[in-house]
């Protein structure tokens, strides 16, 4: 099933390019908030019994016709995987040899993995508005990110996808070091807007294999990015299964999975689009941010 989340926090379905509405399947106190997505997931099971009766749904809307919303708007929990992909790894060291971090090249089995803001999440029909610091390097990175459907607390890798709600696509933009300027990762990742997510969260059982997707990004129509989940270091299950042996992982949480080689800059004017093979792809256009 594909779910948006539209407009006023409304809750979709879409398909064939239409969405039908179920917001009236969720309660008063979440309905038409960015938390209404977080009730879903967490009550997936009756709402999915609901979804096979008649309920009121009103008529059905196009989908482009919609304002899409980031498919979960406020995750509790926004974990992200570093250095996922060995050719991604090579690149960053050639580029950035005078200011890589201790752990650098070591993949998500050896380090774990960092927190980004869920504050920097947008959707697709948003932008990427980057800050006015002169003289700095933001990239793009192409990832698919996946949605905790369940509470897990020390889940076994060989159990973790059942664990899994669905999938989606996430653009993880990034503020890179330079030798003179070494921020701290979360802070470099989670400006206002650098999180853009979806166009839509497809559930578990349409993507029995979440490594074997592949990912594409372009600028102004330009591919920059042309990979594969397959070449994942560490894959979907495992990485769930670390993060929750650090913490309870709870319905909504989202974790993005980390970036093929091919990042690139990009600056005010750009156009960044991204697609993940049986997700879909979104395009955001770059601007200079007004603050």
């Amino acid at each position: 099933m594909r779910i948006v989340v539209f407009d006023a926090y409304q809750v979709g379905v879409e398909q064939a390019g239409m969405v039908r509405e179920i917001s009236s399947l969720i309660p008063t106190p979440w309905r038409g908030t960015p938390w209404a997505m977080n009730w879903v997931v967490e009550h997936w099971p009756e709402v999915a019994v609901a979804l096979a009766g008649p309920f009121d749904s009103g008529e059905l809307r196009p989908l482009a016709e919609l304002r899409l919303r980031p498919p979960v708007p406020v995750p509790r929990e926004l974990l992200a995987a570093p250095e996922n992909y060995a050719a991604h790894i090579a690149e960053m060291a050639a580029r950035e040899a005078s200011a890589r971090a201790p752990n650098a090249g070591r993949s998500p089995r050896e380090v774990g993995f960092f927190l980004k803001a869920p504050g920097s999440i947008v959707g697709p029909s948003d932008a990427i508005e980057l800050p006015p610091w002169p003289g700095r390097r933001f990239d793009h990175e192409g990832e698919l990110a996946f949605v905790i459907g369940r509470p897990a607390q020390a889940v076994e890798p060989e159990e973790a996808l059942d664990y899994i709600f669905g999938y989606t696509c996430l653009l993880d933009i990034t503020l890179r070091t330079t030798p003179e300027h070494r921020e701290e990762r979360p802070m470099r990742k989670s400006f206002a807007t650098f999180t853009p997510v979806g166009p839509v969260l497809v559930t578990a059982d349409e993507i029995p294999d979440p490594g074997d997707l592949g990912i594409r990004v372009w600028v102004n129509g330009e591919l920059r990015q042309h990979s594969t989940t397959a070449d994942m270091l560490v894959g979907v299950a495992e990485l769930l299964a670390i993060a929750s042996r650090v913490l309870p992982l709870a319905p909504g949480d989202l974790f993005t999975t980390g970036s093929p080689s091919g990042v690139g800059p990009i600056v005010p004017g750009d156009v960044v689009t991204v697609e993940i093979d049986r997700i879909g792809r979104m395009s955001l256009p770059v601007r200079t941010r007004a603050w």
